[in-house]
């Protein structure tokens, strides 16, 4: 037993020298874990952040001046006072995303009584901008309304106070920027592991390994554990130096216990990739397999979307791969600070999943190997 694991853990420092050689991954190691994160946290916001906002004012009264004030930034950019004629052509250009059209005798309507009608154009190309957006002009315009006019405000059945966790000002640079993390994880794992595999199949140097006294299991393990260290350990990294200082997004929970499910994690997407670099015959066939796969399996994941969005079957189907267990778990560990009674199910799952994963890729590995002889 002590020779085998002395010879896993000397393959092991052999995979990290290979990576060291490789000055390529190296750099894609670092700037998947920094640079990426960074600008995918800060550029890819979900909130409405600098709406373009134009305004069809056929009031011109007080009322309406003030609706239009109300438009501030970083919510909006400074609204653009156009023509009931403009508007089409405005958004079939693309210049607005907001278009709030005031009808003539708006505010002597709204102090009679009337209930008059305003009504908002939205350019719904950007789902997300737009339906959040819109609830931000709806809120915008009752404010300024029951303080403009409060004689006129109708008074709501209940009082409904909302309560924010985990994010209470709903940005979306905490969620995009831990999720980042996760989803390099599961795409880096698959890629050094795989590529590693091809590389030496590629300078020749698996024939050396052919002739030692080595099992393939001893050589999946090594590449399995060395790669899955670089990972861990950048994550990690990232999450600290990154996320939570430079980005300032407080971690909830035990980086610890992450640190624990992401090895379990390690043992079947890193399993994947071999698996994947068995069926490859070049790297360029490799990136071109891994590819669908790894994007299938972040956008299904529940780091883009919630699962429960997604059809029943497709949930189902889902349950095989380990990605949304390890986003679940994560999410439920760096967000809302679980512990290991919280996760248990999910370790569980992730576990029975990565061991069906390294048996299914040691017999393919083995039938490569054998083939290579």
């Amino acid at each position: 037993m002590w020779d085998k694991l002395n010879r896993i853990f000397r393959l092991g420092i052999k995979e990290l020298y290979s990576l060291k050689a490789d000055p390529v991954m190296m750099v894609l190691i670092v700037y998947t874990f920094t640079i990426a994160v960074y600008t995918v946290s800060t550029g890819a916001k979900l909130e409405v952040a600098n709406a373009s906002v134009a305004i069809v004012d056929e009031d011109r009264s007080m009322l309406s001046t003030r609706l239009r004030d109300a438009m501030l930034q970083p919510f909006f950019k400074e609204p653009v006072l156009i023509g009931a004629q403009e508007v089409d052509a405005a958004m079939d250009a693309g210049r607005f995303v907001f278009v709030l059209e005031i009808p003539p005798k708006f505010e002597e309507d709204a102090i009679a009584g009337r209930k008059p009608t305003l009504q908002l154009d939205i350019d719904a190309t950007a789902m997300a901008q737009a339906g959040n957006g819109a609830s931000y002009v709806q809120s915008i315009i009752l404010q300024e309304m029951a303080t403009a006019l409060p004689n006129k405000a109708v008074a709501l059945p209940v009082n409904l106070v909302v309560s924010a966790r985990f994010n209470p000002n709903l940005q979306s640079t905490w969620f995009t920027a831990v999720m980042q993390v996760i989803n390099n994880v599961t795409m880096l794992s698959v890629i050094l592991t795989g590529a590693a595999l091809v590389r030496e199949r590629e300078h020749g140097t698996i024939e050396h390994l052919l002739v030692m006294p080595i099992t393939p299991a001893e050589i999946m393990m090594s590449k399995v554990w060395a790669n899955g260290l670089v990972i861990v350990v950048a994550a990690v990294l990232s999450l600290v130096v990154v996320v939570e200082r430079l980005l300032s997004v407080p971690i909830a929970g035990s980086l610890w216990l992450f640190v624990f499910c992401a090895v379990l994690y390690q043992f079947s997407v890193t399993s994947l990739g071999i698996l994947i670099a068995t069926v490859s015959s070049s790297m360029a066939q490799f990136g071109l397999i891994s590819m669908p796969i790894l994007i299938g399996m972040n956008l299904l994941s529940g780091s883009t979307t919630p699962m429960d969005n997604m059809p029943l079957w497709l949930q189902y189907a889902m349950v095989v791969s380990p990605a949304p267990h390890f986003v679940s778990l994560s999410q439920a560990i760096l967000y809302r600070g679980a512990g290991f009674d919280a996760v248990w199910q999910e370790v569980a799952a992730l576990t029975a999943i990565g061991v069906l994963f390294f048996c299914g890729a040691l017999i393919r590995f083995r039938r490569a190997l054998a083939d290579a002889r």
